[in-house]
This record gives structure tokens, sequence and C-alpha cells, in this order.
């Protein structure tokens, strides 16, 4: 599925900034080009599916529970 977004670019020093108005997502580049290229793949990136990098271990764990 694809989304449209809209990004504010500006200059600090020598770097391009590309940063979403929708999502609190940024990037940068050399370029202005390269700063927007950069923010679509932190996008892409922000909205991926979380996936464990290792298997958690699953433990059944038991707690006294004083009730008030």
């Amino acid at each position: 599925m694809k989304k449209t977004f809209t990004a504010s670019v500006w200059r600090e020093g020598r770097w391009f900034v590309a940063q979403c108005l929708e999502v609190d997502v940024a990037s940068q580049g050399e370029s202005e080009e390269e700063a927007l290229a950069n923010l679509r793949e932190a996008l892409a990136l922000h909205f991926e599916e979380p996936r464990a990098t290792v298997a958690p271990r699953m433990h059944q764990i038991e707690v006294e529970v004083h009730a008030a």
C-alpha cells in the first residue's frame, strides 16, 4: 500500500534536512534529492512490521500476591 506524506526540506550548513510533517520522522542528505530519498527509506522502516531478531523465551512465573 502506498501513502502520501508531506515533507519539509531545509538546509543546515552543508546538509539538507527532510522532515515528514504527518509522522515524527526526519532524515538528511548532501542534496535535497538525497535527503528526500533517505526520508522515504526512513518512513518505510518506521512503518515496517516489527520482528524479533531472536526468538523470545517464554517463562511461567509465580508471584505471591496479598490482596488488601
